[in-house]
């Protein structure tokens, strides 16, 4: 199995995010056999783009991005400090304050989940197909 873990710092840094994307886009190519079809590592770099997002954006302005890869699937885990639950809430069509990301990710993903940490924060995590 495939493991990778990224660090990622700084609140809304286009860089933080463009770094996470990067990150996983390497990971994707250094793929043992089985390797990932290019619309599923579309997929997956997406959703670790909204999930650093949210985690920089909401999470305390720092995160961390684990990635792993399984059989049939690839996992992406998003750890940061804050114990608040991702929500659904209705897009802001006009103000530009978001509110996609979360149901895209839910969309796109087979599986997600919320782990509230002991150690404080929480872990978002999606199971995408591979």
């Amino acid at each position: 199995m495939d493991t990778m873990s990224v660090n990622v710092a700084t609140v809304r840094s286009a860089a933080s995010i463009a770094g996470a994307r990067d990150s996983a886009r390497t990971f994707l190519e250094r793929l043992a056999r089985p390797t990932i079809a290019a619309e599923a590592a579309d997929t997956v770099v997406l959703v670790v783009s909204e999930l650093v997002t949210n985690a920089l954006r909401h999470g305390g302005g720092t995160c961390t991005l684990n990635l792993t890869a399984h059989p049939d699937s690839i996992e992406v885990s998003v750890h940061d400090r804050s114990p608040q639950t991702p929500r659904m809430r209705t897009p802001d069509l006009n103000g530009g304050t978001g509110g996609f990301g979360w149901p895209m990710v839910k969309r796109l993903a087979r599986a997600t989940s919320v782990t509230h940490r002991t150690v404080g924060g929480k872990t978002v995590s999606a199971l995408l197909a591979r």
